[in-house]
């Protein structure tokens, strides 16, 4: 597991029901254009899911790893 990924689960805290569990799935999509006609999937985003309640917050994969130096920063902003 990534970085980014222990960081979320660690940090998890279900807005919904405070649940502290997580389920993460990154899935990758396609953008619009060229991208969209020749199926390049370049968009990448984080399903963070509560495993009690369900629900699901997503998050932009890209902005997340272009951002390392300030994970904290993120995940502080988005967990508290």
């Amino acid at each position: 597991m990534a970085v980014i990924e222990r960081e979320i689960q660690a940090r998890f805290k279900c807005t919904k029901c405070g649940n502290e569990d997580c389920y993460i799935e990154e899935l990758a999509m396609t953008g619009t254009g060229l991208s969209k006609m020749f199926d390049i999937q370049n968009n990448y985003y984080m399903f963070v899911s509560c495993t009690h309640c369900g629900f699901t917050e997503v998050y932009n994969s890209n902005v997340l790893k272009g951002h390392r130096g300030q994970l904290s920063n993120i995940l502080d902003l988005l967990f508290g």
